[in-house]
């Protein structure tokens, strides 16, 4: 598997669109580039990847993706620093963690010099693409699912791997109330909610849908046995202040190993916040919020990095948080897209030059 991003079939749009793009005000994934990665896995193996115009996908009524959903994506994002340096934000823990969301969907897993030489291919044929205002990036969204024919309950023999990107602006979720979820659960114990699977997120939708028509943004999932342990806000993984100590559940069968919710714990511990792994009661939530030690909870993820959570709700009643000067969220956000960015020193080596 030689790929190199030389030897990647090419073909460019007769027109670019990106003069139709108002990059001043960019909402989150509306936008689209010019063009798009398309790799087909065919005969029990993946062909060689290639470079195509943005652009609509033909598939047979009885492609198997539509009807037992084998289907799994990952969000990725593109920076510029002020050379003009195309950047992303360890990308290898994207690609290990498609192929981990892959293998419990019984999807091919794909190699990773395809991900990786097709991915920067991409993004220097559409670097005019990357946003250049602070906070803004170009969102990256590889995803694969299956395309092979037949109403059968068993795996496809046909995949189709894709990397669309959009160029986003600076992603303000703005004051986000959330209501502690006790009947519906996002996921359980032997599951896929590990796993960045599409039916994962439908799930999600109509109990959101409920929390909003009660007045609040979101939704804060607890385990689905007993309600009583937070996992997570949204589709974000959470983390909760209490007194100076910074506390989020560990990954399991239920919950993603978001790749912010590690950079955040290893940025954290460098700072001398004390982290603890560990899961945590409802109960205890309550407790915090009512003897004034609870501080802040947030969510994180690639979108919008860091979501603070201005108040909660949990069985008819509502908790406020703080509004602090100096928050972790705050610093902590800052740390991590300083790094994103290339303003500071990356001594973890995340950072990665695309290649001229």
């Amino acid at each position: 598997m030689g790929l190199t991003t030389q030897n990647i079939s090419v073909q460019k749009v007769s027109k670019s669109r990106i003069s139709e793009v108002d990059f001043n005000n960019l909402t989150f994934g509306q936008e689209f580039s010019d063009h798009m990665l398309v790799c087909d896995y065919k005969n029990g193996k993946w062909e060689l990847p290639k470079i195509v115009p943005f652009q609509n996908i033909s598939l047979s009524p009885a492609s198997k993706i539509f009807h037992y959903g084998q289907s799994v994506f990952e969000g990725m994002k593109a920076y510029k620093d002020k050379n003009d340096k195309i950047l992303l934000f360890r990308p290898l823990e994207n690609h290990k963690r498609i192929n981990i969301s892959s293998e419990r969907l019984a999807i091919p897993a794909f190699p990773e010099n395809y991900f990786m030489e097709g991915l920067e291919a991409l993004l220097k044929l559409d670097k005019d693409w990357i946003p250049t205002a602070d906070g803004s990036s170009l969102y990256i969204r590889p995803f694969v699912f299956a395309t092979g024919n037949g109403f059968h309950a068993s795996p496809s023999d046909e995949y189709k791997f894709i990397i669309a990107t959009s160029p986003s602006g600076a992603y303000f979720a703005g004051e986000v109330r959330v209501l502690i979820e006790e009947k519906y659960s996002r996921s359980a114990n032997g599951g896929v909610g590990f796993a960045k699977a599409g039916g994962n997120y439908a799930g999600q939708f109509y109990p959101t849908q409920l929390a909003k028509e009660k007045g609040y943004q979101q939704v804060i999932w607890t385990d689905d046995n007993t309600h009583e342990y937070i996992e997570e806000a949204g589709a974000m993984n959470i983390f909760i202040r209490i007194g100076d100590t910074l506390i989020t559940g560990p990954t399991s069968d239920r919950i993603l190993d978001g790749i912010t919710r590690k950079s955040l714990i290893e940025i954290a511990k460098d700072q001398g916040i004390n982290v603890e792994v560990r899961k945590i009661k409802v109960g205890e939530l309550i407790e915090a919020s009512k003897n004034g030690s609870l501080k802040e909870l947030f969510g994180a993820g690639t979108a919008a990095v860091i979501s603070p959570i201005s108040g909660f709700g949990y069985r008819g009643q509502d908790f406020d948080l703080p509004k602090l000067t100096d928050s972790f969220a705050a610093r902590l956000k800052k740390q991590i897209t300083d790094i994103q960015y290339n303003r500071i020193e990356d001594k973890y080596g995340w950072r990665h030059t695309v290649k001229e």
